[in-house]
């Protein structure tokens, strides 16, 4: 099983900079790729504070410069927000500059008031999304596409340049239900999802969908990856880890109000909301724990054939706090999963 770090920017302080914000997360990248994580994963989010990062690509193209071997995610690239037109040829571009370490993950977005003020209202993101999805990988697949659809209808045209490989990067669907995880497989994606709450039942009925789909493609899909999405976080200590537990349900609060809340946001920042759940039912559905535990943990999805597990640490630790629970999930976590000791 190998392991990402999601550089995912928390911002609950306008005056700490959008600078700073990008320079931590270039700078936990840099760590992740010399200890020998597998992955970097970047979101994208825009006109909100949490998860922030409007820019996937030109992101993607700065970590590349900066490292030497890790993959470059995008977890997940929000394709209703864009026009499959120019986002093709910005991939192509990406992918080039990244020299193929990216593969490029997809969604149709989570948030309501983020998406809605972009001008696709949720009830249209699926039919949206499943569109640009089509308009995509045919732009990145053939030469002199056109296009009669409900949200496209263009003349032949052709992407330039053309991608590095037939179809471009690797592509990877942000899918929770079953079922859907099921059908992506089939169609060749590697998956992206996560029980969110840490609904276990929900997570054996993913994995099983996906190895389903796995198991009647015989050899067409057998390289594709599962990735698991948890906030995780590796603890000095209880105290530690109580006070690493207390900034996540601070970060909860936030996060509820734009995905499953009535999306209030003043200027930007979202309003931190009272949450139904306790404090002590979040923490029991989080990987935020010492060494010793997050393995155990972690020995669940191994057990499970989990391929990737992503790990979201950013939730309001400072920078310094980070950067050592990357190195101690290096040093004292990912060797009980993988063969290859850490980087020096």
């Amino acid at each position: 099983m190998k392991f990402s770090v999601q550089l995912s920017a928390y911002y609950p302080d306008k005056s700490y900079g959008g600078d700073r914000i990008y320079n931590d997360m270039l700078e936990q990248a840099i760590l992740a790729d010399k200890l020998g994580f597998d992955a970097v994963s970047i979101t994208e989010h825009h006109l909100i504070n949490i998860l922030m990062m409007p820019a996937p690509l030109i992101f993607a193209v700065k970590i590349a410069a900066h490292t030497k071997n890790i993959k470059i995610l995008t977890s997940i690239a929000v394709l209703p927000l864009h026009d499959m037109r120019t986002y093709a040829g910005e991939i192509v571009v990406a992918d080039i500059f990244t020299e193929g370490r990216l593969m490029l993950g997809v969604g149709r977005g989570a948030y309501a008031f983020e998406m809605e003020r972009m001008g696709v209202p949720m009830d249209s993101t699926q039919t949206k999304f499943n569109e640009s999805l089509d308009v995509l990988q045919a732009l990145l697949s053939e030469e002199e596409v056109s296009w009669d659809g409900e949200y496209y209808n263009f003349e032949p045209l052709t992407i330039m340049p053309r991608p590095v490989k037939r179809g471009g990067p690797q592509m990877m669907m942000a899918v929770m239900n079953p079922e859907g995880i099921y059908h992506c497989t089939k169609r060749g994606f590697h998956i992206q999802t996560t029980p969110l709450a840490g609904n276990h039942q929900l997570l054996i009925d993913q994995v099983d969908a996906f190895n389903r789909a796995k198991n009647e493609s015989q050899d067409t899909n057998q390289a594709l990856t599962l990735s698991l999405s948890r906030v995780a976080f590796v603890a000095k200590s209880k105290q530690d880890s109580d006070e690493k537990n207390a900034l996540a349900y601070d970060y909860y609060k936030r996060f509820d109000n734009v995905f499953t809340g009535p999306g209030e946001v003043d200027a930007g920042m979202i309003r931190p909301l009272d949450r139904e759940q306790s404090a002590e039912d979040l923490a029991e559905s989080l990987l935020i724990c010492t060494p010793d535990e997050m393995i155990e943990q972690l020995q669940v999805y191994s057990d499970l054939g989990i391929d990737r597990v992503i790990l979201n640490i950013n939730f309001g630790a400072s920078q310094a706090d980070i950067l050592e629970s990357i190195g101690t999930f290096a040093t004292k976590v990912m060797p009980h999963f993988n063969h290859d000791s850490p980087k020096s």
